[in-house]
């Protein structure tokens, strides 16, 4: 049996990555990544599936890497799933890169797949390999992502393993022609418009130019940061330790001793995060040890309340009344409790085609300043409905609209400085609509739980 094979296996083994009776779902491009670990995963006897997304973005090369990746497939005798994508369409309709959708729809897929019969998969299995890890790691860090970033992908990541981490492109290049495996080349991996392109193509060589052996010294950094990740996730617990006290199902922190904690922000993020408060709410959270007897701030599941030497971490009663949900930024996702809001921002005249619904907002960034807050609707608040010059309390707006006394219940607001921008899935106010005078627009959408 080939090394590299006796490699792989061992390492399956000793990440414990999977069992011998668990049933796969490799992930094949028909590149030679994925064209090796299906001959790795072949030759060890393990039990898989084979699975291809055709994304229709390189016309009839995209054809042929479907078709290729079916008779890999059938050569080993493996069931084949294939799914075809209109990532532009996709990419448009979300306010994302092509990469990026490619990315959501793949894994979405993926995910979809596990678990039914009559196959049963049981975890799902890419190709990426150590130069793709090195690639990701100097992405994160001109990014700044943080440590998590920095030790780059993990073997294991939920039912998404990478088994191939480990071994260089090389090396599997090696394997590849030394059996004699056939496999095709995407085009696209040579166009450096697309980031990971450019630092695969540009960047890194550049590097290398300047410090020899700075790839080697790059893969020895992957160790170094999970393991310093390891260490902080060790430090983190410390201090959980020292500081959390259960006591009827809440959680008391003592002010006194977390200020005595170091670095203060940090930690209390790491304990809040886990209970859905966002980072823009750790500064609210420090200056409430400093505040009154019985003020709080509010997640979506959770209260932080300042009680005399306290601070208290309480499960709310009813998750639905949750207010002070913070929206930090102009791009990314929001979960509230009956739904989720995407935001993302784009220049004006982009797009120009987005359908407009009641569950879209589409608003002039230039007038909304971040961060935010989505909270429910309440007695005695206004807006300017658009269309409208004259402000209008929202209860009477919601009349008009003739909704239920359930349906009322369901409202949610999204302010700035006291200002409503959207009364969620429903009317924009006015002062924020878009004009000639826009230059980028900042789209909200709403999508029901």
């Amino acid at each position: 049996m080939d090394n590299l094979v006796l490699q792989f296996q061992e390492l399956v083994g000793r990440q414990k990555l999977f069992n011998r009776n668990d049933r796969l779902l490799i992930a094949v491009s028909g590149g030679m990544d994925s064209v090796v670990l299906t001959e790795c995963c072949f030759q060890s006897g393990y039990e898989f599936g084979v699975a291809h997304a055709n994304f229709g973005l390189r016309g009839a090369e995209s054809e042929r890497d479907e078709e290729f990746v079916k008779t890999l497939a059938e050569k080993y005798g493996k069931s084949f799933f294939l799914k075809r994508f209109d990532t532009g369409q996709y990419a448009n309709q979300h306010l994302v890169s092509v990469q990026v959708a490619a990315r959501e729809l793949r894994y979405a897929w993926f995910a979809s797949l596990l678990g039914k019969p009559p196959e049963h998969f049981r975890f799902v299995l890419t190709a990426h390999h150590l130069d793709d890890n090195i690639e990701t790691m100097m992405m994160h860090f001109f990014r700044g992502t943080g440590i998590s970033g920095l030790r780059g992908m993990l073997p294991k990541q939920g039912t998404i393993l990478r088994p191939l981490l480990s071994f260089s492109k090389s090396v599997l290049k090696i394997f590849a022609e030394a059996r004699q495996l056939s496999w095709v080349e995407d085009s696209s991996n040579e166009s450096d418009k697309y980031t990971r392109n450019y630092v695969r193509n540009k960047l890194i060589p550049a590097v290398e130019t300047a410090f020899p052996g700075a790839w080697h010294n790059m893969e020895k950094n992957l160790n170094r940061f999970a393991e310093t990740e390891a260490l902080y996730l060790e430090a983190i617990r410390h201090h959980k330790k020292k500081l959390l006290k259960l006591v009827n199902g809440e959680i008391h922190i003592p002010i006194l001793l977390l200020k005595k904690s170091h670095p203060v922000n940090t930690i209390l993020f790491e304990i809040l995060r886990e209970y859905g408060f966002s980072s823009g709410q750790v500064g609210e959270c420090i200056k409430l040890m400093d505040g009154s007897n019985g003020k709080y701030i509010q997640g979506i599941s959770h209260r932080v309340i300042k009680n005399r030497a306290w601070l208290i971490i309480a499960p709310l009663k009813d998750a639905g009344t949750a207010v002070h949900i913070i929206i930090e930024k102009k791009h990314g996702s929001v979960i509230y409790p009956d739904g989720e809001l995407i935001l993302r921002a784009f220049i004006a005249g982009e797009n120009a085609s987005i359908e407009k619904t009641p569950a879209l907002a589409l608003m002039d960034a230039g007038k909304i300043e971040f961060p935010l807050m989505l909270r429910k609707w309440k007695a005695g608040d206004y807006f300017y409905p658009l269309g409208m010059k004259k402000k209008k309390k929202v209860a009477r707006f919601l009349i008009d609209q003739k909704l239920s006394k359930t349906a009322k219940e369901k409202i949610w607001v999204i302010e700035m400085d006291q200002k409503i921008l959207w009364v969620v899935g429903h009317r924009i106010d006015n002062r924020f609509c878009l004009s000639p005078a826009t230059k980028e627009i900042l789209k909200i959408e709403m999508r029901m739980f």
